[in-house]
C-alpha cells in the first residue's frame, strides 16, 4: 500500500499553507494498493519529536480518524469533518479537539508521520478515542500500512 500527497513529497518539506503558520488545513492524501480484502481504514498523523527534536519528551498527535470505507482512495485538501467519506469516524487530537491541526514546531525541525492503516474490519464506534484507544482497537486487524513523512520548522 501506498500513500501520498500532491502537496509534498515523502521527507520534504510541508508547505506552510497546511500548518499554523498558514490556513491550518489539511494536504490532499491519496492510497493505492490496498489489500483486496480491506474493510476500512484509519489515518493517524503525528509529530514523534515534541517539543524539541534534539530532547524529544513526547509524540503529538495531530489527525485520528477511522471507519474510513474501503472504496475511498483519497481525502481532499482542506476537507471538513462534514465532507468526509460516509461512515468516518474521528478521535481526538492532542488539542483535544477532533479534525486535523497542522504542524506547529516550538524549535528545530520536527518529522511528521501520516499513518494510513488497512483494516480487516470496520471498527465499532468508540466515541471520539485518543489515538493509544485507536491503536488499541485495531489490534490484530491490521492488513497493510502506509507512511508519509513530512517536515517541518518555522521561521
Amino acid at each position: 500500500m501506498k500513500l501520498t500527497s500532491q502537496n509534498f513529497v515523502n521527507q520534504g518539506a510541508i508547505p506552510k499553507k497546511y500548518t499554523c503558520d498558514g490556513e491550518d488545513i489539511s494536504p490532499a492524501l491519496k492510497w493505492t494498493d490496498a489489500p483486496e480484502e480491506t474493510k476500512s481504514f484509519a489515518l493517524i498523523v503525528d509529530d514523534p519529536d515534541a517539543p524539541d527534536p534534539a530532547a524529544p519528551r513526547m509524540t503529538w498527535v495531530h489527525w485520528v480518524l477511522y471507519n474510513i470505507p474501503s472504496t475511498a482512495d483519497s481525502l481532499a485538501e482542506g476537507i471538513l469533518s462534514n465532507e468526509l467519506p460516509e461512515g468516518t469516524l474521528e478521535g481526538l487530537n492532542d488539542w483535544k479537539k477532533t479534525g486535523y491541526g497542522g504542524p506547529c514546531p516550538p524549535i528545530g525541525k520536527h518529522r511528521y508521520f501520516y499513518k494510513l492503516y488497512a483494516l480487516d474490519i470496520v471498527l465499532p464506534d468508540i466515541g471520539f478515542p485518543l489515538k493509544e484507544k485507536l491503536e488499541k482497537a485495531m489490534e490484530g486487524h491490521v492488513l497493510s500500512q502506509a507512511e508519509l513523512v513530512g517536515l517541518y520548522q518555522r521561521k
